[in-house]
């Protein structure tokens, strides 16, 4: 029994101790978080919302499983981006979603190091968000809506529809860069349409005095410039072109809004194209050394329910080329 006991002693003594059970369990793979911020509400930013995700989703990253998407609705008030943000960052995102310019440069000087991807920006060099398209620099990239051509393309849609259409309204919003104003301009001088500016100085906009501008220059039609601040009045502008009777146009972004045409580069499928930048990015990729895309994709909406209201018939090859309509 004494040489029994020793040899269990024995065994005791030199048996490795077992490993807590912290040490046992294999490191937890670290779930990347997404910032996502949008100058408007979060109802009205709802499709472009479904579409980034969506565009994730095909990549792979699912929110709640293994990725998680940390989103922010300014509605509309623009002096709440550096505050949203900071939020985000002490919440430590990996990188910051950004839809419209104004939305980039309010989110830029607070993410301090924290990567930011945009969409739905017409011209980031000339709106200072990046240096050059190619390689942008600092901290920033994404995807530019800026096609030269798209304000004419928008006027001959609104000729195709009003063939005596001999001046147009417009709207833009004050706090970007002149150059799509600048481009519808010369767009419309190149048809031979005289042209009206307005500009919004943000989201609380005085649009009965738009409106009644409008109304003094005896404008055939309106038309709503991509820019935030037009965004974020984007029902109002359509109805009150409505009850002045004046068909309008807007891009895809706000193509539910009632404007009688939205068409444009594609917003849904810029919002999708975010997410190969945050792919590369959350693999080691830095944001400045990421060309930005330029899209080409054009989407057409016609609305026949604000058509029948203005006595607008819309012409067969038009209906034709129309990727929806609302009836």
């Amino acid at each position: 029994m004494r040489i029994l006991f020793a040899a269990v002693v024995l065994v005791s003594s030199v048996a490795p101790a077992p490993a807590p059970a912290q040490a046992r369990a294999p490191h937890a793979a670290k779930i990347p978080r997404v910032g996502f911020v949008s100058p408007v509400s979060r109802a009205a930013g709802a499709r472009t919302f479904d579409a980034f995700r969506d565009g994730l989703a095909h990549l792979g990253y699912v929110d709640g499983k293994n990725i998680v998407i940390e989103a922010r609705f300014a509605e509309g008030k623009f002096d709440r981006l550096p505050e949203l943000t900071r939020e985000l960052t002490a919440l430590n995102v990996d990188v910051i979603a950004v839809l419209g310019a104004v939305t980039v440069r309010g989110v830029q000087k607070a993410a301090g190091d924290v990567p930011v991807v945009f969409a739905v920006v017409v011209d980031p060099v000339a709106d200072g968000l990046v240096t050059d398209v190619e390689h942008p620099g600092a901290n920033t990239t994404g995807v530019s809506t800026f096609d030269p051509q798209q304000p004419r393309k928008q006027l001959e849609l609104l000729k195709a529809v009003l063939p005596g259409i001999e001046r147009v309204a417009f709207i833009g919003d004050q706090g970007v860069s002149e150059a799509l104003m600048k481009a519808s301009e010369g767009a419309a001088r190149a048809l031979g349409i005289k042209s009206q500016r307005l500009r919004l100085s943000g989201p609380t906009a005085d649009l009965e005095q738009v409106f009644a501008a409008v109304r003094q220059e005896h404008a055939d039609a309106v038309v709503a410039l991509e820019e935030p601040a037009v965004a974020a009045n984007a029902e109002k502008i359509a109805a009150l072109a409505l009850r002045e009777r004046l068909p309008a146009l807007f891009s895809p972004v706000r193509a539910e809004a009632g404007f009688l045409l939205a068409y444009g580069t594609s917003v849904v499928d810029g919002m999708r194209g975010m997410a190969p930048y945050i792919d590369k990015i959350l693999k080691g990729a830095k944001a400045g050394d990421l060309p930005v895309q330029a899209l080409r994709n054009y989407d057409l909406t016609v609305n026949l329910r604000t058509a029948r209201a203005l006595g607008i018939k819309v012409p067969p090859e038009v209906l034709k080329r129309a990727n929806h309509v609302i009836q």
